[in-house]
């Protein structure tokens, strides 16, 4: 994929989106686009509680060569212990609903979402279809079926 696509993204939800929730990038240098909250009154996540946050879009992207990926934000994940309960969260070109945040609080103190707040961030990555093939053996090497921790311990 190389240069810019084109993303269409249309307001749904229950919410009267009088804020611009449209994704936007807030640096030239940005990789993710920010995505908001869009939610009719504050949320208050309790320590361990795990919520779906609506951001009041769905999009359309160009085609099965592209997948949205939604990441937490590093701000939110430091200052107040919020990640994304799914680690990433990954919308395929076919999928027309709402985009919703699956959040935990792994902090130690309530945290309120507002309306309109940035919650995580949207990346878009070429994809590779792959062909599967069995096969009896596969080709050795040096690492072989070494797993969890075999390749040293940090």
């Amino acid at each position: 994929m190389k240069g810019n696509i084109e993303v269409k993204v249309k307001k749904v939800g229950n919410v009267n989106n009088s804020e611009d929730i449209i994704p936007h990038y807030a640096t030239a240098g940005a990789a993710g686009a920010d995505l908001y909250a869009s939610i009719n009154q504050e949320m208050i996540i309790t320590p361990g509680e795990r919520v779906r946050v609506p951001t009041g879009i769905a999009i359309e992207l160009p085609g099965p060569e592209v997948v949205a990926l939604v990441f937490a934000r590093s701000g939110l994940a430091d200052k107040k212990g919020l990640a994304l309960s799914n680690g990433v969260g990954v919308i395929d070109s076919d999928y027309r609903g709402e985009i919703a945040v699956l959040m935990t609080n792994f902090g130690q103190e309530e945290v309120i979402i507002k309306h309109g707040e940035r919650i995580a961030q949207m990346l878009f990555v070429e994809v590779a279809i792959a062909s599967f093939v069995a096969v009896n053996e596969l080709g050795d090497t040096a690492r072989g079926s070494g797993g969890f921790g075999s390749t040293g311990p940090s």
